[in-house]
């Protein structure tokens, strides 16, 4: 069963996820070219005539003026997810009751309201409770988070190298604010600023797409004269493309750095 709270989807008013939509499945999920479409589609939909067939006819307006070129061809984007908020801090469905004066649109969308009310993504089942507060409270917009809530490995694997580094688990508390919040924040900015990142458009994270299937990635440590690297679960997360030792060295490094700040904060902020 699924942890009660917090919630994921919707956790607060400053930031949201729509990666079950389809957000990152995009060829482009780049933050500009996400924000021009969710942008265009909520100005349209809030003149839209809300009637089924309307509503038809808003999905086939969408469809031809976006660039619907997807990772994974198995995974829909939908057309109806867009911002909720004029300061567009929070993205989500503009078909739910909540956006239309509590009636329910979803029967139109692809999955169909059921689906799309009853489903959670296996980051409910498998992050702890502890882990989505502490993460709630570190990071504050909706594209990083929606890429970072979804990471199953990168998440967990982060908090366990920081809580064996500190030799207990740290609050969620601790990280609501100042040097703790900035030096964990630091190192989940890595999803957007790897070096090693791979730009293949197939891969995200440790999955790599051959459209109709979905493989989990490896790096082949062979190929680079090393044995597996202690980092292997994060540098996967990091969709990473290493081309050689001196790759491979300088991303540990880089890691082991991030995860030190954070202990040295830690133990300098007892």
């Amino acid at each position: 069963m699924k942890d009660a709270s917090p919630h994921l989807c919707q956790p607060d008013a400053g930031k949201s996820c729509g990666a079950c939509c389809g957000l990152y499945n995009y060829a482009d999920s780049s933050r500009e070219s996400l924000i021009l479409r969710l942008r265009g589609r909520t100005k349209l939909f809030r003149h839209a005539d809300k009637s089924p067939e309307g509503l038809q006819v808003f999905s086939r307006m969408i469809q031809a003026a976006e660039d619907m070129a997807r990772r994974y061809e198995v995974i829909y984007c939908c057309e109806y997810l867009g911002f909720l908020d004029a300061e567009e801090k929070r993205i989500g469905c503009l078909l739910h009751p909540l956006q239309n004066g509590g009636v329910d649109h979803r029967g139109v969308s692809f999955y169909g309201r059921e689906l799309c009310d009853g489903h959670f993504c296996p980051s409910y089942h498998y992050i702890s409770g502890e882990e989505k507060q502490a993460l709630l409270n570190i990071i504050a917009d909706w594209y990083l988070f929606g890429l970072v809530i979804t990471d199953i490995d990168l998440v967990k694997s982060y908090f366990q190298l920081i809580s064996d580094g500190v030799y207990e688990t740290p609050s969620p508390e601790r990280f609501k604010d100042g040097l703790l919040r900035e030096k964990a924040l630091a190192f989940f900015d890595l999803k957007l600023s790897w070096p090693f990142r791979s730009a293949d458009v197939h891969r995200l994270g440790k999955y790599y797409f051959d459209g109709s299937q979905y493989m989990i990635n490896h790096i082949d440590y062979e190929a680079l004269g090393s044995e597996r690297s202690r980092f292997d679960r994060i540098f996967l997360s990091l969709t990473s493309d290493f081309r050689s030792r001196e790759d491979l060295r300088q991303a540990e490094d880089m890691i082991q750095s991030h995860l030190d700040a954070f202990i040295h904060a830690y133990q300098d902020n007892p």
